[in-house]
């Protein structure tokens, strides 16, 4: 039976390697388009909204929600592309999907819980670190996806470290600090996903 568990584990580190090596087609640009356009909505009401310095907290609260509603919307998307684009390997791949940009999830949730507690004056830096930790995820993310994903990577460093620049000094929140880089940058993201790819997917 020893020897049976062996064989099993070697399978199954030959396929999660396999995995590891293939190019992922699970993620579906109409979704990521989705989360862009809603991030661009959320800021354009969030303009409207803003009347005084403390809406900051609730303006926060608003995009942790926007996050959360993305998240589930792309992740049900990926799921089923991936089971129907990569089949036997759904699992594997979408696995190694996950490993590259859970790290980047966690630490941003885990920041900004640290940085609410002990010093919630400096919450002003929380978009400009999201925009810098997302950055890392896709930087992670380049290697098995299109090339031209780097760029995205790239869009969101610039965009963080001008957003802590633009923010310092106790300048007054603006919600386009948060719109227009991550609505841009998934916008960026569902153009790659539909045109990067050397042979076209066919949308599922």
């Amino acid at each position: 039976m020893s020897d049976l568990h062996q064989a099993l584990a070697k399978i199954n580190a030959i396929r999660a390697q396999v995995a590891r090596d293939t190019e992922f087609r699970g993620y579906g640009p109409i979704s990521i388009a989705a989360s862009g356009i809603l991030a661009l909505a959320v800021a354009a009401i969030q303009s409207r909204q803003i009347t005084h310095d403390r809406d900051f907290i609730h303006c926060l609260l608003v995009w942790v929600g926007t996050a959360a509603v993305t998240i589930a919307v792309t992740a049900t998307e990926t799921i089923r592309r991936t089971r129907k684009v990569h089949s036997g390997l759904a699992n594997e791949m979408i696995h190694a999907a996950i490993e590259q940009f859970l790290p980047a999830i966690i630490v941003g949730v885990l920041l900004s819980v640290v940085l609410a507690r002990v010093a919630p004056q400096n919450l002003w830096m929380l978009p400009g670190l999201w925009q810098l930790l997302f950055s890392l995820g896709v930087f992670a993310s380049c290697r098995f996806l299109p090339r031209q994903t780097i760029l995205v990577g790239i869009w969101y460093l610039v965009a963080g470290l001008v957003c802590l620049v633009s923010q310092s000094g106790g300048k007054a929140f603006s919600p386009w600090t948060m719109g227009i880089p991550f609505g841009v940058g998934q916008l960026m993201v569902a153009a790659v996903l539909r045109f990067g790819f050397e042979e076209s997917v066919e949308e599922l």
